[in-house]
């Protein structure tokens, strides 16, 4: 299959995920895939209209593509915050109304929206008619004991009639009492036919699955179903998967790094970044995965995470955690007779 066939942007995507993708986490990620498509944390409109914009909208070019994830319900607000992402050179703004959490829910946004189809079609108008950049809805298939097919397919149907034509189906419902947000992610049943059948009624949107998904193999396997494949904790746990979404899903030549030359890549990073005063642990906690399942992982996460260091902003500690991941792969490697 041509690669052209094959390429669609969002085709693999790594969830958004709160206090997680950071830009340093993002400028790790972008290291082991040139094309995966890479989301914000969820930002809201609060915070960017009444706090530091710099410090939540800055990134640097090599992220790119990249959106930013709004979350709040006030269709004007959600504008004039999609306007300044579209100024800062987001690919896309995307409007969460997936999280169940409570802070989310005091809030007036999230998962809670979805009881609300018209107030996110207003939304989604707002910011259609503020910016030129796609604007993309992330949600549920259900909330709490509403759990049949035609509340999501009603849901999909209303918000698309204000312009919205990529959906990213979280296939669970959301329980927004009694379950913590970890819980959400766990105990609701996934329903990926139901993602599955949005894109059947609704042909000419993009929709794109999220939720439980846990290797390359499963998500080659909803592609044939739906447009894109969105995963989250297990790209983050286990990132050296991402090394090898290029070659899979989107140029069958591309090269697949070496988790050495991703690690001399962060490290290059970790040093601009320290000379500007960022504290080095920062950086350090999104890349302890690096060598997972590999001979030295438990050192190499135990050597960048030691507090003293982290501190203190010894730089030694990448060398030392090269060194020992570099003797103990020696020492696994069989002998020759």
């Amino acid at each position: 299959m041509k690669d052209c066939d094959i390429y669609n942007v969002r085709r693999i995507c790594v969830a958004p995920m709160m206090n997680w993708t950071d830009r340093h986490c993002r400028y790790f990620h972008r290291q082991l895939s040139r094309h995966v498509y890479l989301y914000t944390e969820m930002i809201t409109s609060n915070a960017l209209l009444f706090g530091n914009v710099a410090r939540h909208l800055s990134f640097l070019p090599q992220e790119n593509p990249i959106a930013l994830q709004l979350g709040g319900s006030d269709p004007d607000e959600l504008a004039r915050c999609a306007k300044l992402a579209e100024c800062w050179g987001y690919n896309e703004v995307n409007l969460n109304c997936g999280c169940p959490s409570e802070r989310a829910q005091r809030g007036s946004f999230g998962a809670c929206l979805m009881k609300e189809a018209t107030l996110v079609a207003n939304c989604v108008k707002a910011i259609c008619d503020k910016v030129s950049i796609p604007v993309t809805v992330k949600h549920r298939t259900g909330v709490d004991r509403v759990d049949n097919y035609g509340f999501v397919r009603d849901f999909v149907g209303t918000v698309a009639r204000s312009g919205c034509r990529v959906f990213i189906v979280h296939a669970r419902n959301a329980v927004l009492h009694g379950l913590s947000p970890k819980k959400n992610r766990e105990i609701p049943e996934l329903k990926y036919d139901y993602a599955y059948r949005l894109k059947s009624d609704f042909s000419g949107f993009e929709i794109i699955i999220n939720g439980g998904i846990k290797t390359l193999h499963e998500a080659y396997k909803h592609l044939r179903y739906v447009d894109g494949v969105m995963i989250g904790r297990e790209f983050y746990y286990n990132p050296y998967l991402l090394a090898y979404v290029d070659k899979l899903f989107y140029n069958p030549l591309a090269p697949v790094r070496t988790r050495s030359e991703v690690e001399q890549a962060i490290v290059n990073y970790v040093c601009t970044e320290h000379t500007r005063g960022t504290y080095i642990g920062a950086i350090t906690r999104h890349i302890l995965g690096l060598y997972r399942d590999q001979p030295g992982a438990r050192g190499w996460r135990r050597i960048l995470s030691d507090q003293k260091n982290l501190y203190t902003g010894n730089l030694h500690i990448f060398d030392q955690a090269h060194a020992y991941i570099k003797r103990q792969s020696n020492q696994a490697r069989p002998h020759s007779e």
